[in-house]
């Protein structure tokens, strides 16, 4: 998975992270969160907010 993958990625945190609420999730915990997917290889500093709230909106409407 690369950074641009926001819905395979929201898939991913869903099924790790399942007890969680991705609204209240900050921006730190979900690029580390994102880091630690095992099948996500792309490089940390290609990340920036706009990444990081595509990924957020998706993995919220995963979660409902």
């Amino acid at each position: 998975m690369k950074w641009t993958d926001s819905l395979e990625i929201a898939i991913a945190l869903t099924e790790a992270h399942p007890d969680v609420d991705p609204g209240n999730v900050r921006f730190t915990d979900l690029m580390q969160w994102v880091l630690d997917l095992p099948d996500f290889d792309d490089d940390p500093k290609r990340c920036g907010e706009k990444i990081l709230e595509a990924i957020q909106l998706a993995w919220i409407d995963e979660a409902d």
